[in-house]
């Protein structure tokens, strides 16, 4: 599923995804499998489970630095 990161709070690694079909879903920062300082507003793919969203990755940058590599 896709979405965007709605809110995202440092300090507790909980946030808010608002999902294509209009609902809003938590997350925990250890569901990011690309990891960003910049969430708040990025775009995501997800998967559901719980009601919660969970294997989350950020759709910015590049394929590279979606699946762990680094800059060249």
């Amino acid at each position: 599923m896709y979405g965007e990161i709605k809110k995202f709070r440092s300090d507790i690694g909980i946030g808010i995804i608002a999902a294509e079909n209009g609902h809003d879903y938590r997350f925990k920062h250890t569901e990011i499998l690309n990891r960003r300082d910049d969430l708040e507003g990025q775009e995501v793919h997800f998967e559901l489970g719980d009601l919660k969203a969970r294997e989350i990755i950020v759709l910015a940058g590049s394929p590279w630095m979606a699946f762990g590599g680094g800059a060249l």
